[in-house]
């Protein structure tokens, strides 16, 4: 059977990591296991090799005009995002879509198809951290804030570093077949698939209660260490010694968040550190972080993380924590 041709597109700038996911998941034989011949070929402008970060560089084996060949074409993200790619480059992306090719781009590699044009009004996403810069920098793409991977068009964009490594597998196992994503990830020591998106993965650092020395320090410390008691504003409101709405104003200019929405992303970042570093069961950990019942937690998480308790400890479990080590409600 003719190998499936797959392009890395390569120009400088491009990040290191990117590059050996892309050939990691199509660049080893693996027909022996039943996984589909991959001829992946590393393209560029010209066959000068390409500096990557740290000391390294890629050796181009074809040039752009393999792209008319290519049945799916991979981006790797960029080391800087503002880099400009080479006009050749960005030339070439917009003939590989004109034909139908599919494009795929890892992490900031949705910068370049930007660049290119490809992206007006389509959905896309790159790493959280990145989300506003791609929105400032290119208006007309419809940002993704959280998920892991996005499709518009034949055009496929990735979330930050292991994000890469989902939106392979996704291709393989959409283009060939489930086993051979499952082979190739078994391989790699790696999931075939995660469930949720990115926005477990985004910081939602405990705010410092002495950060300003304002007059709600002491109610958002109050707050903190009993979060596993119920925690109505009217209650948080008379600790303060405000009423109700003047609490709720001043506490919304404080924080940029009201009241109840910052005691619930409290309550799930004390859940997820219970579910990271203990073994303790659904309803402990619901308890002590303040939902009352599993249910509820399940709910929030589903919710405001796009995935579950049991899927978030699973993947982000620390080795098992003695239940003691942590202070009991």
């Amino acid at each position: 059977m003719t190998p499936h041709r797959i392009a890395l597109l390569a120009f400088p700038g491009i990040r290191a990591f990117d590059v050996t996911v892309i050939t990691e998941v199509w660049g080893v034989d693996r027909t022996d296991r039943g996984v589909p011949a991959f001829d992946l070929r590393r393209v560029a402008a010209n066959p000068a090799p390409v500096p990557m970060r740290g000391g390294l560089t890629l050796t181009p084996d074809r040039t752009l005009r393999w792209l008319d060949r290519a049945e799916l074409i991979l981006v790797p993200g960029l080391d800087d995002c503002t880099t400009p790619a080479p006009v050749a480059v960005l030339e070439a992306l917009r003939q590989g879509h004109a034909r139908g090719t599919t494009i795929a781009a890892l992490c900031g590699g949705a910068f370049t198809l930007a660049q290119a044009g490809l992206l007006d009004g389509r959905r896309a996403l790159t790493h959280w951290r990145l989300v506003d810069l791609l929105r400032a920098r290119h208006p007309r793409v419809q940002v993704e804030p959280d998920a892991l991977f996005v499709e518009d068009g034949n055009l496929w964009t990735a979330a930050g570093t292991a994000a890469g490594i989902d939106l392979c597998l996704h291709l393989v196992r959409t283009g060939y077949s489930a086993e051979a994503a499952a082979t190739i990830a078994r391989s790699m020591v790696t999931a075939p698939f995660r469930t949720g998106t990115q926005a477990q993965f985004i910081e939602h650092p405990t705010p410092r209660t002495d950060r300003d020395a304002d007059a709600l320090a002491a109610v958002r410390a109050h707050a903190l260490s009993h979060l596993h008691e119920p925690l109505t504003v009217p209650a948080l409101a008379a600790h303060a010694g405000m009423s109700p709405r003047s609490f709720a104003r001043h506490f919304t200019a404080a924080t940029g968040t009201t009241p109840l929405r910052w005691l619930l992303d409290q309550r799930i970042a004390a859940a997820q550190k219970l579910l990271e570093h203990t073994d303790l069961p659904m309803p402990e950990v619901a308890r002590r972080a303040g939902f009352g019942s599993e249910v509820t937690m399940r709910q929030h998480f589903a919710a405001r993380l796009a995935t579950s308790p049991r899927a978030y400890r699973a993947s982000f479990a620390a080795r098992p924590a003695s239940q003691q080590a942590l202070t009991a409600h």
